[in-house]
């Protein structure tokens, strides 16, 4: 479950009677949209229905059974977020603003690279001034994948920038290969590996090239500067 600071209102009003249910705002909207697979126990803050939310009061169970057919919450709090209506707090809206404007900032950031400066990252703060340059206004309501693309077109104008992946080969020294091959793994996807008759290990990744210099701050720290790496190919993803 959801603590309520994190939930959202859903209302429904049927057959003279009030229903209420708390929920998380994206997972809400999810179910809206019919696109919602997950644990629904885990996206609500009450597995219950409220005549008003606010006060803990409930509805009476004939009154549920004669709308939604069953007085079990957890089959009537989808049928309130998709029938009903979305209530949120301002506060609650400025709240969502913002958390969804960080995420499409790292989100860009992760993947995009300057193509005027040999595909060198954008830093996080960049496309953020950029951002507001364009006039970019983020929607709570909306997810930030969805977001993505517009994000880029508001973009393109001020700011050169495009979508790339990056693949590189690393060699990590015989003495930091065991826990660090572990380590480079995750930034990506692994190509390909090879264990050197010396110990060494050698991987060929590929990453977001947005994520360059933090795939090799990470390398040096993990073998001390000791490590050898080569870009192999770029690989536009958009």
């Amino acid at each position: 479950m959801i603590s309520l600071d994190e939930a959202v209102t859903a209302r429904l009003e049927s057959h003279g009677a009030r229903f209420e249910v708390l929920i998380d705002p994206d997972a809400a909207l999810s179910i809206k949209r019919g696109e919602f697979d997950g644990d629904l126990e885990e996206v609500i803050a009450a597995e219950d229905v409220f005549e008003d939310a606010s006060r803990g009061d409930r509805p009476a169970e004939n009154d549920l059974e004669k709308v939604f057919g069953t007085t079990d919450p957890l089959q009537i709090i989808p049928e309130v977020v998709k029938k009903g209506e979305i209530q949120i707090t301002a506060e609650q809206r400025r709240e969502m603003q913002e958390q969804k404007r960080k995420s499409l900032i790292n989100r860009i950031a992760r993947n995009a690279v300057n193509p005027q400066m040999n595909d060198s990252p954008h830093p996080p703060e960049r496309i953020e001034r950029a951002l507001e340059e364009a006039g970019f206004k983020i929607d709570p309501m909306e997810p930030v994948e969805s977001q993505v693309d517009d994000a880029l077109d508001a973009l393109r104008p001020v700011l050169p920038i495009k979508f790339a992946e990056v693949t590189v080969a690393v060699q990590l020294p015989a003495e930091y290969a065991g826990s660090g091959q572990a380590q480079i793994r995750s930034y990506g996807d692994l190509e390909r590996e090879e264990w050197q008759n010396d110990g060494s290990w050698v991987g060929v990744i590929t990453f977001p090239a947005g994520m360059q210099n933090d795939f090799y701050d990470k390398v040096n720290n993990i073998t001390s500067g000791t490590a050898e790496t080569r870009i192999v190919k770029d690989e536009d993803e958009l």
